[in-house]
């Protein structure tokens, strides 16, 4: 059950609270989130061949780095969500909210409190998917935590991420470690034969990407179409903000193309990623 300010019971919230600081703590592992089932359905965008992740998880993670990484800084840390969507800080879509990346900061011990606007609890409120991360030689720790508007944090975060920064490159601009913007296919990797169920990964680089209802400017959300010879394309709207998805389609060869729509401007591609090919044996 997904647990919120002001609708939990009070022996619920001490549970709650008891969890959250043994593991802050790093007393107990963590244990992904599992999403109500009657809410799983909302959480995953409307085709036949969606299906829920394996573990019902609705967990933020990173898509680009490891624990126990050895790094130079400044780099790109690029930010993963299952089983919810990204919106900008300040409005509201079901159950999407926005991401924040706790530097050297244990998860907040009070979860109904909106998280402070500090150098350890960074702010991505226009629907960001990445960061440039700029730290200084030594050991640090690495942490993803949603939120929803009012920045009151969700249980949706990631396991502490342990890095180590071997070097700190100095005068290097964050345009020069992100690159031009893009969107990506972060996996399956091009040519890769998949069993089904098969998660598909998303990334956008340079765009905020959003729910499509609350229509902000400057936001978009991604579209996948899968074409197979002598087939019908099928097209996946991910118009609750989602940056990953879950399939299982019939067996066949596919180009999966991904594009970023806009959510202001109906049907207008604000960017396309370079079609990936997958074999379903």
């Amino acid at each position: 059950m997904r647990l919120r300010s002001g609708r939990t019971h009070s022996a619920a919230r001490l549970l709650v609270a008891a969890a959250v600081l043994a593991m802050a703590n790093g007393a107990v592992a963590q244990a992904p989130h599992p999403a109500d089932k009657k809410d799983a359905k909302a959480e995953l965008a409307s085709h036949s061949w969606v299906v829920p992740p394996p573990n019902l998880a609705a967990l933020a993670y990173f898509t680009n780095l490891e624990d126990g990484a050895q790094v130079e800084t400044p780099f790109v840390a690029r930010f993963g969500l299952s089983m919810r969507g990204l919106v900008p800080a300040g409005h509201a879509a079901g159950n999407a909210g926005h991401h924040h990346l706790l530097v050297d900061q244990q998860l907040p011990l009070d979860f109904k409190q909106p998280l402070p606007f500090t150098e350890h609890y960074r702010h991505f409120g226009l629907g960001q998917m990445e960061s440039v991360v700029d730290l200084p030689p030594g050991r640090h720790t690495l942490r993803l935590l949603l939120a929803d508007q009012g920045h009151i944090p969700d249980f949706v975060y990631s396991k502490p991420l342990n890095i180590t920064v071997v070097k700190q490159n100095k005068g290097v601009s964050p345009a020069a470690v992100l690159g031009a913007p893009r969107i990506e296919v972060l996996s399956p990797a091009d040519g890769a034969t998949v069993q089904t169920p098969f998660r598909v990964q998303f990334h956008a680089s340079g765009y905020n990407v959003s729910d499509a209802a609350p229509k902000l400017p400057d936001t978009g959300h991604f579209r996948l179409t899968l074409e197979r010879t002598g087939q019908k394309p099928e097209v996946i709207d991910f118009d609750g903000g989602q940056t990953e998805v879950w399939l299982k389609p019939p067996k066949g060869s596919y180009s999966a193309r991904l594009d970023l729509v806009s959510n202001t401007d109906a049907g207008t591609v604000t960017a396309r990623a370079k079609p990936v090919a997958i074999t379903v044996p």
